[in-house]
């Protein structure tokens, strides 16, 4: 269902694009403590499955820290997800759209929602080794340039050609409730592609001040037909430091995911990404 799968994703990323525009304020418990994966129906099994998914995704969210899942102590964990889960609930995604032939609600997806209570969810991070990040998440403006073959622009607030990543990269904040601002082009202060890439984080910081945010986020993405993807290279300053982190032959929706992921592992405090 590409088209259903579009607008789904433009609905999240106009949420998230909402959410930048309120007041800042720390995230309540039942907004941080729940995950969310995609299953096949609303049988045991792949509830089960479901479960592990949004075990990840919640540690990974309250901390910050994306390398919990890697953690071998995961896997011991994964088997007992269902035992911390304090409640679930599903969503059809295909709510309103009659059942086809031979399909049963089995074959259907539904959104898996997974609530927790805190203290289960703080002491399976202190055992990791972790700590939740609580408090305010910083907004963070994103300055990024974009080249494929010819083409290549500055992603700004006001530009049509930049639509779909914008609303790419704001889906990429929801499972981890960052929140991001894309300038406009009057903010760049008539940055082009190549002042872009070589501003300090001090400079580009100032400027996402102007664009309603805390921090800046400055990155490239590039197609390569060798990697057959975006090779993406993202940096950001954080407490006297730049970090910097790449990934390589991805779509433009990891590329940004990746750039999230490693923003909020850097600002609560887990280091590089």
């Amino acid at each position: 269902m590409p088209g259903f799968s579009r607008l789904a994703a433009a609905a999240i990323g106009l949420n998230a694009i909402l959410r930048m525009s309120c007041p800042a304020e720390a995230a309540t418990a039942n907004e941080l403590y729940q995950s969310q994966t995609i299953v096949t129906g609303t049988g045991d099994v792949n509830r089960q499955i479901g479960f592990k998914d949004c075990l990840d995704k919640v540690l990974v969210k309250v901390s910050g820290d994306q390398r919990l899942s890697q953690k071998p102590e995961m896997l011991a964990l994964r088997d007992k997800a269902a035992d911390f889960v304090q409640s679930f609930r599903y969503r059809d995604r295909l709510e309103g759209i009659p059942i086809h032939d031979e399909q049963g609600t089995h074959d259907r997806p539904h959104d898996l929602t997974c609530l927790y209570k805190p203290a289960v969810v703080d002491k399976l991070l202190a055992q990791l080794g972790s700590r939740p990040w609580l408090g305010e998440r910083p907004p963070i403006a994103v300055f990024m340039t974009a080249e494929q073959g010819s083409r290549h622009f500055v992603l700004t607030a006001d530009e049509d050609h930049g639509k779909t990543m914008r609303e790419s990269f704001a889906n990429a904040t929801s499972p981890l409730l960052m929140r991001i601002a894309f300038p406009k082009a009057r903010q760049v202060g008539g940055l082009d592609e190549k002042a872009v890439a070589a501003a300090n984080m001090a400079k580009l910081d100032k400027l996402a001040k102007k664009a309603g945010a805390a921090r800046a986020l400055a990155g490239s993405i590039v197609w390569s037909d060798k990697d057959l993807g975006w090779i993406a290279d993202w940096r950001l300053a954080d407490r006297g430091k730049t970090y910097r982190w790449q990934v390589r032959g991805v779509s433009f929706d990891e590329a940004f995911r990746v750039a999230i992921r490693g923003a909020a592992q850097i600002l609560s405090g887990n280091g590089q990404p």
